[in-house]
């Protein structure tokens, strides 16, 4: 047996990430009476572990330089952040009483650099509002009269609301509650959802016995990759099955696209960007006396451990061609050969296309239902970006509900 419950201005947000925690504030200061579920035993887990390295909210960078980061999407997204702009972030967060600053790369952080501060203050300022929050309470679906269906510990439960805004997330860190288990429930219902995909994940490469067991987790800093006539600086980490970090995550979408046409794809790195072609080859080739060709790359270049192994790594048995040696240097090879899986990825692409949706982000063929967050399809990378459409596709929704019901 199912309980039922119906409350005229009602409704429902399922999902309590940023997205959906945004459209709550929205639609309860519009004196909506709002109910965001969860399935998880807590709110906000995914941002709270996304914060876990340090908060970062949004980037400070130009704002006509911030749009160009959502790819093939931006004329989607464009225009929810035009509404809320990076800066229009800062200033909501400051309201909570949460002060910010701008890091050395452009990134925003709250001062403490934590998540959970930030979370806190939003919920208290959601629950004075009189928002009311259901966790463990799985959505499943529909009902035949169209209300809505969950599972709970206490059994089944149904509820018949006004509006819906569904703000699930994508497919990575399931264990955290994006489980994309929302795909199967809305394809059934006739949704267009494109295929979801990993994005700012890591990418498998085949190392060798030797490599992986001395270096799998070493970091290679103050490199810089080009592949595709675009080159990034940065850093990046040594994995057991390949590679990843914040430099990798600059470049996943163009690696992932690539693998999916031709089964892998070559970039370049360079171990020593801030060198010059020619100074690195006067250097690899100053005579090095008795000195072996290793302890001559760390006194003369500062190559040593994960660098100049890399090398040996790609180099093989030309490691000793001095020519091909500093050239590699400057343009190392490296072929990926697999992109990680979904579960593994930071964030995802893929999901409910902006073409069944309206300019309010209610469904084309389910008026009521409206999408935000991670569950559209769009794609950015890591420095602030994906929170800030998030939080940003959040309001958009609210605002969407709050139009469609005064219509």
């Amino acid at each position: 047996m199912h309980s039922t419950t119906s409350i005229k201005n009602h409704i429902a947000i399922i999902g309590a990430g940023p997205a959906g925690l945004m459209a709550a504030e929205v639609l309860a200061q519009n004196g909506m009476r709002v109910d965001v579920y969860d399935a998880m035993p807590s709110v906000g887990r995914k941002f709270l572990m996304a914060g876990k390295g340090g908060m970062n909210i949004t980037h400070a960078e130009p704002y006509v330089d911030f749009l160009t980061r959502y790819g093939a999407r931006r004329h989607d997204i464009e225009p929810m952040l035009n509404a809320f702009t990076p800066n229009d972030l800062r200033v909501w967060i400051h309201g909570l009483g949460i002060a910010t600053f701008v890091g050395s790369s452009g990134r925003v952080f709250p001062t403490d650099m934590k998540a959970a501060p930030l979370l806190r203050a939003l919920l208290h300022r959601l629950r004075a509002h009189g928002v009311q929050f259901h966790v463990r309470h799985r959505w499943c679906g529909w009902l035949a009269d169209g209300s809505l269906r969950f599972e709970t510990p206490q059994g089944e439960h149904a509820l018949d609301v006004d509006a819906i805004v569904l703000a699930l997330g994508g497919g990575s860190w399931p264990q955290l509650g994006s489980n994309a288990a929302w795909v199967q429930l809305l394809s059934q219902r006739g949704i267009d959802i494109a295929p979801l995909r990993p994005a700012n994940c890591g990418f498998d490469i085949t190392w060798s016995t030797y490599f992986r067991e001395h270096f799998v987790g070493e970091p290679l800093k103050s490199v810089a990759i080009t592949c595709a006539e675009i080159r990034k600086q940065g850093e990046c980490i040594i994995t057991e099955n390949g590679i990843e970090g914040g430099l990798i995550y600059a470049f996943s979408a163009i690696f992932r696209d690539e693998i999916e046409r031709n089964g892998s794809v070559t970039f370049h790195i360079d171990l020593l960007p801030d060198w010059t072609a020619q100074r690195v080859y006067d250097e690899v080739s100053h005579p090095r006396g008795s000195r072996t060709l290793s302890s001559h790359l760390q006194s003369r270049l500062g190559l040593k451990g994960v660098k100049a192994n890399l090398l040996r790594e790609a180099l093989g048995h030309e490691f000793n061609n001095l020519a091909r040696l500093a050239n590699a240097i400057k343009f190392l090879p490296l072929k990926l050969i697999a992109t990680r899986p979904l579960s593994e990825a930071i964030s995802s692409a893929g999901g409910v296309t902006f073409e069944g949706m309206d300019e309010n982000l209610m469904l084309r063929n389910m008026p009521g239902v409206f999408c935000a967050g991670e569950m559209l399809d769009w794609e950015a990378p890591t420095g602030g970006y994906l929170l800030s459409a998030c939080f940003a596709s959040g309001r958009a929704a609210g605002k969407g509900v709050m139009k469609w019901l005064s219509a």
